[in-house]
């Protein structure tokens, strides 16, 4: 069995009362099936392209307002002064994370981009996406929050893939003293539809859970089930995130508890257990110091990992030095291997998933199961790699 049969309220049941060991068996049969021994990871550079959002999530210290001294757009100059650096350190994947539509809200977002030629942040991102491409071997991936279809149409050309956090499918998140509170583009309506826009599009997109914000267990298998309905019609979820809110010093939940590792291993293997076996599940390594447990829940990759630049939306988070976590890897039975962006899955079918334009920088970086051709496990240490026998092309 690959999935649970029941209807949402029953799956909630089911996962919130199953001993926690019996679950995780359950989800790791899944994954064996489909992954093998083999879990990832993508090797890339993060660039903040703005930290200006028309959003004021709880959680977030990523966004600045226009009044702080910090709020930016970041420059062409800037953007491949990064790249350059995430190049010549191996990284193949480049990250643009941003606020969601600033100048909608802000006078001065509006000011910054018009001094860079510039009346929307989507357009801005899709010639720095071009500009990456021109300039560098680095594919890119943005994450740009909701979009509608004419903005899907201008980045598709020039991203890899795409992604946005579903995060949660509760209303009640928006309420006044909620998390999602004045925000929105967080309103679930309104990412679902984006999850639908991409889908139509076929664009591999990323997108996931933020657990712990305040949701109901039900609301986290809703928003799963919700997820996969949208892959059942469209095929094009590559990955999706089971990630732990974590407290920072100075946002308005600040005192906010954050999620044990019973509830992340519980929620990664619900997780796992709806999700269709070949979306790719994931959970972020720096926000755990026992993050190898989630392997006996059922992930399968780690996400991105930059030996360059810091986890901007977790900065007191530090990334795992990727030989350690390649040991760890080893002793709990797997084989870390360095993906890209694109999954092999949608690199066999490129015609359907991914412009033309992007096809020859793909055929050069992939090897003949997908995954990276060039394995960096740390600065000066890139080799090619022969395809191996695992499940990861599946």
């Amino acid at each position: 069995m690959t999935a649970i049969d029941t209807d949402p309220g029953t799956d909630a049941a089911f996962a919130a009362s199953a001993p926690l060991p019996s679950l995780m068996a359950r989800a790791r049969e899944i994954r064996d099936a489909q992954w093998g021994d083999t879990v990832t990871y993508s090797r890339k550079v993060f660039v903040p392209l703005t930290n200006m959002c028309r959003d004021t999530c709880g959680y977030c210290t990523f966004v600045k307002h226009p009044s702080s001294p910090e709020a930016n757009i970041l420059t062409p100059e800037q953007v491949l002064a990064m790249a350059k650096r995430g190049e010549e350190k191996g990284c193949k994947e480049l990250l643009f994370s941003l606020g969601e539509k600033p100048e909608l809200r802000y006078d001065a977002a509006r000011e910054g981009l018009a001094r860079l030629g510039y009346s929307r942040m989507t357009d801005y991102l899709a010639e720095m996406c071009a500009l990456v491409l021109r300039e560098t071997t680095l594919l890119p991936h943005v994450n740009a929050g909701t979009l509608a279809d004419d903005e899907i149409e201008v980045l598709r050309p020039v991203a890899a893939s795409m992604g946005m956090m579903l995060e949660t499918v509760s209303r009640r998140l928006t309420r006044k003293g909620a998390a999602h509170h004045a925000c929105p583009d967080k309103v679930p309506l309104q990412r679902l539809r984006t999850l639908e826009r991409t889908g139509e599009r076929q664009v591999p997109f990323t997108t996931g859970l933020l657990i712990g914000i305040g949701e109901t267990w039900e609301e986290r298998i809703e928003a799963l089930h919700a997820i996969n309905a949208v892959h059942a019609r469209h095929g094009h979820i590559q990955e999706v995130i089971v990630q732990n809110f974590q407290r920072k010093p100075g946002i308005a939940m600040e005192h906010h508890p954050e999620p044990t590792l019973d509830d992340m291993l519980r929620t990664i293997a619900a997780a796992r257990i709806i999700l269709a076996p070949e979306i790719s599940l994931q959970a972020p390594p720096n926000l755990s110091a026992r993050h190898i447990d989630y392997l006996q829940a059922g992930i399968n990759d780690w996400g991105g990992i930059s030996p360059v630049t810091i986890d901007f939306i977790n900065p007191q988070h530090e990334w795992p030095e990727i030989r350690a976590l390649a040991a760890s890897c080893e002793g709990a039975g797997f084989r870390l291997q360095e993906r890209l962006t694109v999954y092999p899955r949608f690199l066999a079918e490129r015609d359907t998933y991914l412009d033309a334009g992007l096809h020859d920088s793909l055929d050069t970086m992939a090897r003949k199961d997908g995954l990276a051709r060039a394995q960096c496990l740390e600065v000066g240490s890139c080799s090619s790699t022969p395809q191996t026998s695992t499940a990861a092309a599946r």
